[in-house]
């Protein structure tokens, strides 16, 4: 991990560069690094504004996973990077939202070293049971959570993520105690519900799209603050009567702080203005997400606030990484 004396170190040597980028940007190809393995939701989100970005642009885009940390791998790398205007990283709830808190000693601090250039598109969550369960709704899970504390169980992904705090976060808000068991990714913890060895899971929706409309897995409520249009029949969880939930995976691009801020304001417009493109929304909404453009001022103040947000759920959790 670097230190703060280095970051700012990197950034003044790479002056120079940055007072050439300013009048030929871009004048070679652009890299994103995504803090996943290729083929992830990061990458996906990529690719379907490739075309629209190398025609506004006119140059490549060069996709390159630095997987690992939740994220912070990638997001380093790209903080430590020349800001020059051709190293970009997709941000995430994990990197941006949830990290800040969970990561006790980063070396950097991703709100202030790596600020966003546009936030690009919301993954709503959606709460599941095993498909043949007799809880029918959320309702009746707030019941039976109550009335069976030692079977109240649920599944994540893994320590620290979303879909664990999306769980913690249910527990605090219907005042209820439930039991979290990580499992090795996303898979993995459907397979979990799937098999009757949890109660419930809160994860992405495109995570579980194929088993609910299968019938192995039953959705009762979309995490979000609005209902999703790809699944306009289920309730929001604070219509099925959780108050104060409102709970996506959201994913942007951040930069270097120090990249000149009119390179920030053109990627973050030609963000906005190719998610406004009605092709690419309509691929975004197939995947099961949903297009969420926001210009750099706002997507700074959406990660703060998600900041705030999260900070208590992860303390409540116990959660943290050295």
């Amino acid at each position: 991990m670097l230190d703060r004396r280095h970051l700012l170190g990197a950034a003044a040597l790479a002056l120079p560069a940055v007072a050439r980028a300013q009048g030929t940007w871009p004048d070679k190809p652009i890299r994103y690094i995504i803090g996943g393995a290729a083929g992830g939701v990061s990458d996906i989100f990529l690719r379907m504004m490739e075309n629209r970005l190398r025609e506004r642009l006119g140059q490549p885009l060069v996709i390159e996973p630095r997987p690992g940390a939740g994220g912070m791998i990638g997001a380093e790398a790209t903080a430590r990077s020349a800001p020059d205007g051709y190293t970009f990283y997709v941000n995430h709830i994990a990197s941006h939202g949830i990290g800040p808190t969970l990561y006790r000693r980063l070396s950097f601090d991703p709100l202030k070293d790596l600020p966003g250039v546009a936030r690009i598109a919301f993954l709503p969550n959606v709460l599941i049971v095993k498909g043949d369960s007799p809880i029918r709704s959320v309702q009746d899970l707030v019941a039976f959570i109550k009335a069976n504390p030692a079977r109240a169980t649920f599944a994540s992904a893994g320590t620290g993520t979303s879909s664990h705090l999306s769980g913690v976060l249910l527990g605090l808000r219907i005042g209820a105690e439930v039991t979290h068991v990580p499992y090795r990714g996303t898979a993995p913890s459907m397979a979990a519900v799937l098999n009757g060895e949890v109660l419930f899971a809160i994860d992405n929706a495109p995570a579980s799209r194929q088993q609910v409309l299968a019938g192995m897995l039953r959705a009762l409520a979309v995490s979000s603050g609005t209902r999703a249009s790809t699944m306009p029949e289920l309730p929001t969880m604070q219509e099925a009567g959780v108050p104060d939930f409102d709970v996506t995976s959201w994913y942007g691009i951040a930069a270097p702080a120090a990249m000149p801020r009119a390179i920030f304001d053109r990627l973050g417009a030609e963000l906005v203005a190719a998610l406004n493109d009605p092709a690419i929304a309509q691929r975004m909404r197939e995947y099961g997400a949903e297009p969420a453009p926001l210009p750099p001022a706002e997507f700074d103040a959406f990660m703060r606030a998600e900041v705030a947000k999260w900070a208590p759920v992860v303390r409540a959790s116990g959660a943290s990484i050295d």
